[in-house]
């Protein structure tokens, strides 16, 4: 009951600042500040604030709304992590089955990804010999003395 008469002086009062503001030609606001002066009537009227007054003095709607804001920190954790790992389930295994297609080169008998190694490897090839001892240190040498060492 005393919410009920609150809200209505409320709204009253804001009902006579809008007054005043478009006695003073600003239409505009006094429009808007009439919207938001009605706002607690209506409330009143559709039975929000008895709802309210009533789920206030509750453990068990405090109890619910713990509930609530735990579900929705859940969520939000678990979006969080989504997006890190870069989409939904499906995306990241549509992803990697598009990274095993793509990792096959046009020449290649074997798929080239990290980690993955074909049934037979290939023996690596010797590298191509210098044509002298001299020459694989004369490009030391020519920086060492450039260098004054």
């Amino acid at each position: 009951m005393i919410a009920e008469t609150i809200f209505s002086a409320v709204s009253a009062a804001g009902l006579g600042i809008a007054a005043v503001t478009a006695y003073r030609k600003r239409f505009l606001a006094a429009t808007r500040i009439a919207a938001y002066s009605l706002v607690p009537v209506g409330l009143v009227m559709t039975g929000v604030v008895k709802w309210a007054a009533h789920t206030a003095f509750s453990p068990v709607a405090w109890l619910g709304f713990v509930v609530l804001g735990v579900a929705w920190l859940l969520f939000l954790t678990t979006r969080a992590v989504e997006r890190r790992r870069g989409g939904t389930r499906k995306e990241r295994r549509a992803a990697e089955k598009a990274a095993r297609r793509e990792a096959v080169a046009p020449a290649a008998s074997a798929p080239s990804l990290p980690g993955r190694s074909p049934a037979v490897r290939p023996e690596p090839q010797p590298a191509p010999r210098a044509q002298g001892a001299g020459e694989d240190f004369s490009d030391i040498e020519a920086i060492l003395k450039k260098h004054g060492l």
